[in-house]
């Protein structure tokens, strides 16, 4: 490569079930060979997890990238100074590391090799559903770091260091010498603002699943119940899907020794978890049964039958971008019949709510009702904490109690 030429980056590491058999790339100098091993090696411990492998794999790699061919530089010779400069850099990249549509790493060439994308880039600009709806596309130079994303820069990096050093690959873990981290991040004390649709917007979207199910029920009987499953039990849209750690089959649902039914589910981190199926949520199943030609009934032990069945053929679901499709068909119905009722605020809402706004809903509709722990083990919650940022407390009603707040004591 001339040096005068600025660097185009060329991906490195490969999606789980090529990285594993992957050799040393060619467009990497043979002198970072052994950082590629402990990168690989580090990315492959959480090959068992497809959302942590990818998050980890995109910083590991815009990480790589910066050191070998920016810097010249292993990545165990990093000081403090230049990680400071590597996160200056992710603040404002250079145009070219950037990409304006999303694409896969690598590609198959004529002779059947995997080769590097040309058109991929480390870091990727977008635009809002409603943006991309009005025309807008994405423009390189509108490139922002999220908060969030600066965040885990910090923490996918403090844990890869910390593996080189169990590894004796590396004395020191860099990042936890920059003391100053507020120079990159703000430390924000406000609540985290939970992404959900408003109750008259789910009244419209669900009571539109069943208009849509009851017109064309071959088509959106499946409509109808998924979107129950995402409410209803908080479900993510991956715990919908078959992949290699889990492929959810109708004897999911199961009862227990009082006769009280459960989900069974393996989400985040590939941890399993019992959700408690409420009356409504088993009608909507015994609908959904009906409607494939199964028996009626609520599931028996050994009906192992897809929970979600492909369009044709008899094998589950595995993509989740046909469930997303599916449910944006129905947002969208949704939002035309906000329109047509003049409520153009509500519809212009919707219109920037994606799928898992539902999870988001179902939990912060139920902590109203249920305890707290209830709704935190049935969304598979960590920790207390999380499912107490779905506790809603309005503006209003807090600045109405501050009203209350007086200077003096009352005399008594």
């Amino acid at each position: 490569m001339n040096s005068k030429q600025p660097y185009i980056p060329q991906a490195i590491f490969d999606s789980i079930e090529f990285l594993k058999y992957d050799g040393h790339p060619a467009h990497l100098d043979i002198k970072f060979n052994e950082d590629f091993k402990r990168g690989k090696q580090f990315l492959l411990s959480y090959k068992n997890n497809d959302a942590t492998f990818n998050s980890f794999r995109r910083e590991i790699e815009r990480f790589a990238q910066y050191c070998w061919f920016m810097l010249k530089k292993n990545m165990r010779e990093m000081k403090r100074d230049d990680i400071e400069e590597y996160l200056l850099f992710c603040q404002k990249p250079p145009t070219l590391w950037i990409g304006n549509q999303s694409v896969p790493r690598f590609v198959v060439n004529r002779d059947g090799l995997r080769i590097p994308n040309k058109k991929w880039r480390p870091f990727l600009v977008s635009v809002s559903k409603s943006e991309r709806k009005d025309g807008k596309t994405p423009n390189r130079r509108d490139y922002q770091l999220s908060e969030k994303a600066f965040r885990e820069i910090f923490t996918i990096l403090n844990c890869y260091y910390n593996f080189l050093i169990q590894q004796d690959f590396a004395e020191i873990n860099p990042i936890l010498q920059i003391k100053q981290k507020n120079r990159f991040y703000r430390s924000d004390q406000t609540k985290t603002k939970i992404r959900r649709i408003s109750e008259l917007q789910w009244k419209t979207v669900i009571e539109t699943a069943e208009r849509m199910a009851k017109e064309n029920p071959d088509k959106h009987e499946r409509t109808l119940f998924i979107i129950s499953l995402l409410y209803g039990m908080y479900l993510r849209i991956s715990e919908l899907v078959s992949s290699p750690r889990w492929t959810p089959t109708m004897n999911d649902f199961a009862k227990d020794h009082d006769k009280n039914w459960w989900f069974t589910t393996a989400g985040k981190d590939n941890k399993e978890r019992q959700i408690a199926a409420s009356p409504s949520i088993l009608s909507a199943l015994k609908r959904w049964r009906a409607h494939l030609k199964l028996s009626p009934t609520l599931p028996l032990p050994n009906d192992n039958a897809p929970l979600i069945p492909a369009m044709r053929g008899n094998n589950a679901v595995t993509d989740t971008s046909h469930i997303r499709k599916i449910m944006q068909d129905c947002f969208d119905e949704a939002i035309f019949t906000l329109r047509k009722k003049k409520l153009e605020e509500d519809a212009q809402e919707l219109s920037q709510a994606t799928v898992h706004w539902l999870r988001h809903t179902g939990i912060s509709d139920d902590i109203k009702i249920r305890p707290r722990e209830h709704v935190r083990d049935d969304a598979g919650h960590s920790s207390s904490s999380i499912t107490d940022k779905y506790i809603d407390i309005s503006l209003k009603e807090r600045h109405a109690s501050a009203k209350k707040k007086i200077l003096r004591p009352i005399d008594i």
